[in-house]
């Protein structure tokens, strides 16, 4: 199998072109083609007016290690690599069973790969089943009655959950893992499409039926979940530098007897993060960002990128990703964007307030959002970071509990015009473009609930994205505060089996731990500590 890439062609292209166009690349006339597949479907609207599909093709042919060695000097034509995922391990007799502790994508797909070799995991997930879940985050959106166990943080599926169910990422991925991961994606539900498209999303509601999915097949495979079951403690055998995981004890106080765990914490575990910390875990403070989510009406961002191609049903609703080095020297960047998306309450914790981006597959709501943010490090969180690493922490519960204040301290969030934002004055109503966060939007001004040199860096940056984007800075654009969960301010810092550096047996994964960010990077990393997982309980059996 042949794979060649950058194959393009204007967007209105009749189906046989692309035949046609694969042809010529490789000099082949039509009957020595085989057969072709689309690998990657992307486009190129650098050029509003001459939009182009971008395609990376898979082709079987008669000849391929003649074709091969005729365009050896091509950089585009090469053959296909071998994506299939292979298990590293297979459980034995006998073998202990190892815990996964949370369910969102880190932990889901840990508990699925040592589900297939054979290992029967157990999952213990401090939330509810994603049903319950829903129902309960949903009430909280609607009537403003959070529950700090089950809400769009915690409970079955993570808080990817109630996202735009972005499917693509930036790691680097030799194995080909995030293939595993879209496959077995398609296999619980998601549209084949994600195979080939190149920014795959699924969005929430059918996140929901695939979780439950991908749920029963780990059962099936011998694995347990156990929902509302929160680890509040570790229990651990020996002392000093021979100190290893013996288990865990949970709320309810039973303790359950393991020498492999899993810590699956999405980025919100902030109880259990401390838990881990007095318990020895190593841990360090890391870099993140913070700001707020900005609403435009989907219409004018389509415009602006797509031109008189925009509502195109191959482009559909358009995205951007935008970055900015401010004056001050802090990089203001967009953040999780949704198209025809709705800014969501995404609060964990009573009195603190929290925004996040969501969208469903069709993405035909009114507006475009997207995450604001300015970069952080530890030298900004207050007292010394070096020596507490959770001080991120206690600065993304300040600047949370700001925001609650500044919109009413009834979850409703604080929210300012751009113009208004721009000239330094509170908004006391809002324009045309309606803000989609529930409960709903208090207008105020935003520099109440953010750090100044944040202020500063946001309106410089907002003035510079409007000449790349038309319209980026209209007045009546709204911003919602604040975004602080855009990634895990610790990291549980791990050696290269994959084990805490001061907890052997112990395994940190995923966002929380640092390691991930977003569904896709959060899911390869879930199938590399269970591969960890898995060679380590093999390599001790006789």
């Amino acid at each position: 199998m042949l794979r060649v890439q950058e194959l393009r062609l204007p967007l209105d292209h009749p189906e046989p072109a692309l035949k046609k166009a694969l042809l010529k690349k490789l000099g082949l006339k039509p009957d020595a083609l085989l057969g072709f597949t689309v690998f990657k479907r992307a486009w190129d609207a650098r050029k509003r007016d001459a939009i182009q599909l971008v395609y990376t093709i898979d082709a079987e042919v008669a000849d391929e290690p003649g074709l091969l060695k005729r365009l050896a000097r091509d950089p585009h034509v090469g053959p296909a690599p071998d994506m299939a995922y292979r298990p590293v391990a297979s459980a034995r007799s006998g073998t202990p069973r190892p815990v996964v502790v949370g369910m969102g994508p880190c932990g889901l797909f840990a508990g699925l790969i040592l589900a297939e070799m054979g290992f029967r995991p157990l999952i213990l997930e401090r939330g509810k089943i994603v049903r319950e879940r829903t129902k309960d985050t949903f009430r909280f959106w609607r009537k403003a009655m959070l529950n700090p166990a089950s809400n769009a943080q915690f409970g079955e599926g993570g808080a990817g959950t109630f996202s735009d169910g972005k499917l693509y990422s930036q790691v680097k991925d030799p194995r080909h893992l995030g293939r595993k991961v879209l496959a077995e994606f398609v296999a619980a539900g998601a549209p084949e499409e994600i195979l080939y498209v190149a920014k795959p999303h699924i969005g929430t509601f059918r996140l929901v039926s695939m979780v439950e999915t991908m749920r029963e097949k780990i059962q099936a495979l011998g694995g347990e979940i156990r929902f509302e079951s929160q680890v509040a403690d570790l229990v651990v055998e020996g002392a000093g530098k021979d100190r290893r995981i013996a288990g865990v004890v949970l709320a309810s106080g039973e303790t359950i007897a393991c020498n492999r765990l899993v810590m699956a914490l999405g980025h919100s575990a902030r109880d259990t993060f401390a838990m881990l910390h007095e318990r020895g875990v190593f841990f360090e403070a890391k870099p993140f960002s913070i700001g707020v989510r900005i609403e435009h009406p989907q219409s004018v961002i389509d415009k602006a990128r797509f031109g008189a191609s925009a509502g195109h049903p191959i482009l559909g609703a358009a995205d951007y990703k935008l970055a900015y080095h401010a004056a001050n020297g802090r990089s203001v960047y967009s953040f999780c964007m949704c198209p025809g998306g709705t800014v969501v309450a995404a609060a964990s914790e009573p009195g603190r307030l929290v925004t996040n981006g969501m969208s469903q597959y069709s993405r035909k709501e009114r507006n475009a959002n997207a995450g604001l943010v300015v970069a952080i490090t530890p030298d900004d969180y207050p007292g010394d970071a070096g020596r507490d690493p959770l001080a991120g922490i206690a600065f993304q519960r300040h600047w949370e509990e700001k925001a609650f204040a500044a919109g009413g301290a009834n979850y409703q969030a604080p929210g300012q015009r751009v113009g208004d934002f721009l000239a330094g004055r509170p908004s006391t109503s809002l324009g045309d473009v309606v803000p989609s966060y529930r409960p709903g939007v208090t207008p105020t001004d935003l520099s109440l609930c953010l750090p100044d040199f944040a202020v500063a860096a946001l309106r410089e940056a907002l003035q510079h994205f409007a000449r790349q984007i038309a319209g980026f800075a209209m007045d009546d654009a709204v911003m919602t505060g604040v975004e602080t969960r855009t990634s895990s301010p610790v990291r549980m810092t791990r050696g290269k089996d994959f084990q805490s550096l001061t907890m052997p047996g112990l395994f940190p994964a995923g966002e929380g731990a640092g390691y991930a960010g977003g569904i896709l990077s959060a899911a390869i990393d879930g199938i590399k500590v269970a591969e960890a997982v898995a060679l380590s309980l093999v390599s001790q059996e006789p």
